[in-house]
């Protein structure tokens, strides 16, 4: 469905396997019936490695091909970042601290959520 389990904002000279060791952790924590995740090509190695240690199933998609197919529940991903981008706030980098970046992310989804209920 494309929700928001757990947002994780880091610097940018933390390399996105590490920074999601840290992401599933949290969701792992807050819902602990989570069997598996799914990530993209650049999550291999490090971020692989420890969600299997945690004897949880990892499903990494293959590289992009220059080719135009679908890549499965990649689009539930970029959707969900579409959807984050029609917030003003979240369209370009405009927060000084990453924790009210991550605010907003909750604030933005949230009302996605709701819009789609109402």
């Amino acid at each position: 469905m494309g929700n928001l389990l757990s947002v994780n904002i880091h610097a940018a000279n933390i390399h996105d396997t590490v920074g999601g060791c840290d992401t599933i952790d949290a969701a792992f924590a807050k819902y602990s019936t989570i069997l598996g995740v799914c990530g993209d090509d650049g999550y291999r190695k490090t971020f692989e490695e420890y969600v299997l240690a945690q004897n949880k199933r990892v499903d990494i998609s293959k590289k992009i091909k220059p080719e135009w197919h679908v890549i499965p529940k990649r689009w539930c991903v970029e959707r969900t970042f579409s959807w984050l981008n029609h917030d003003r706030r979240l369209s370009k980098d405009y927060e000084i601290t990453t924790y009210s970046a991550q605010c907003l992310i909750f604030i933005s989804h949230s009302a996605t959520l709701l819009r789609r209920i109402a």
